[in-house]
């Protein structure tokens, strides 16, 4: 019997990612009894679909009530597996911030990259897709602004690969883009408030309060993992946390 729930969980597993426009995603995205079937089995074995408007692809990861049976089994909470270290984590964060929160506002403005003119009908047009409104960072820009915080040209360079490796982002040349875990995994609602109006407002030229005082961007940069020290991503479906560790690595 052709299982479509089955073969969509499956190819899942396998790939890590999926597009939005795949024949069965779109599908899952639009059948509600489908998703349902999907979900139903996802829970069942501690798993749960992400997906949201913003990003092109879909994903698996665990589901939060299973978390601690999983990573909370020591005396120290493993949320952290992939073996990012604590500059590692400010990194991801760092990027995050700077090529995630501005391309939201893109899409929610409903401005492509390749539009110089708003369409005076554009909000009534669908959210333009992640590849038509993400913007790479340059890495020579954020290793000045951020090397001597994230442990300099060495360190960085190494996060950066294991990074890319792990689907976060993609490097084309002196450009760091977006990758297709890059706005799944991370917990937009708890980071944004957190990220603009605390460890990366300086970033942002933002202050949480106007009489607080204005801090370097590279130390805010610095406590960035901190800021964040409460479990605020999903954790993949292949047993690799992201959630950030603030510990030394």
């Amino acid at each position: 019997m052709n299982d479509d729930a089955q073969i969509l969980i499956a190819r899942l597993l396998t790939h890590q990612t999926l597009r939005r426009d795949d024949k069965m995603v779109k599908r899952a995205l639009s059948d509600d009894t489908f998703r349902a079937d999907v979900d139903k089995r996802l829970l069942e074995t501690g798993l749960k679909l992400l997906d949201n408007v913003y990003a092109d692809h879909v994903t698996l990861a665990l589901h939060r009530n299973v978390e601690p049976k999983i990573f909370g089994a020591k005396d120290i909470w493993q949320n952290n597996n992939f073996g990012l270290t604590r500059d590692g984590v400010a990194l991801l964060v760092v990027l995050w911030a700077q090529i995630i929160l501005p391309k939201r506002e893109r899409q929610e403005t409903h401005q492509a990259i390749d539009v110089d003119q708003s369409d005076m009908f554009d909000k009534d047009n669908p959210i333009p897709r992640a590849e038509d409104t993400s913007i790479g960072i340059s890495y020579s820009a954020l290793l000045a602004d951020f090397g001597d915080k994230l442990g300099k040209k060495t360190r960085m360079d190494m996060n950066l690969g294991l990074l890319s490796k792990l689907g976060f982002i993609e490097r084309r040349g002196d450009v760091i883009l977006e990758g297709p875990l890059l706005d799944l995994l991370m917990d937009t609602d708890v980071l944004k408030e957190r990220i603009i109006n605390g460890a990366l407002a300086d970033v942002f030229k933002r202050a949480p309060l106007a009489a607080a005082p204005r801090r370097p961007a590279s130390e805010a940069a610095n406590d960035a993992a901190a800021a964040v020290a409460e479990p605020v991503a999903d954790v993949p479906a292949t047993g690799a946390a992201v959630a950030p560790d603030t510990t030394e690595g």
